[in-house]
């Protein structure tokens, strides 16, 4: 699976539009990523960045970007850094989830994903800490997350 994802994203950002039309492509698979209308920017094994426009519908009551729709960044980041990161023959599931909002975020929101240990072939499951640090237009941080992830060898097929 991971390097059917990274195949799909260099064929698709090489066209006009092509990051949008990967990011639309991964909300399709996984809807509930559409409510952030994220930009995937940078995706490649131990690296992932999206970005967020601040609009109305992920705004608080603050007039700021909402806490939950910077937690679906770092998710989405998170989660496709290490799907085109593992082995072909290991899966992924997030496990949990821990968040700092440092400062409000107003703007833009872009949202870097790395691990904390390059993934590596397993035959027993094994955590992945996963860092994802999100800053402003002036690039100053304004959330960090560090999501478990749980990697695993995929089912035999039989």
């Amino acid at each position: 699976m991971s390097a059917s994802v990274l195949q799909l994203y260099d064929k698709l950002t090489r066209l006009p539009f092509g990051h949008w039309l990967f990011s639309r492509a991964v909300c399709f698979k996984a809807p509930y990523f559409g409510s952030i209308k994220p930009r995937m920017t940078v995706l490649e094994p131990n690296r992932a960045e999206a970005t967020i426009a601040h609009r109305r519908s992920i705004t608080n009551h603050l007039g700021t970007v909402h806490a939950i729709a910077l937690c679906n960044l770092a998710e989405f980041t998170g989660g496709l850094m290490t799907d085109v990161s593992i082995p072909a023959s290991m899966r992924w599931i997030p496990k949990g989830m821990q968040v700092e909002y440092l400062k409000k975020a107003v703007g833009t929101q872009r949202g870097v994903a790395t691990p904390e240990f390059p993934p590596r072939q397993s035959a027993e499951g094994y955590e992945l800490p996963v860092n994802v640090v999100v800053t402003d237009p002036q690039g100053e941080a304004v959330f960090k997350a560090r999501i478990s992830m749980w990697v695993s060898p995929k089912p035999a097929r039989s």
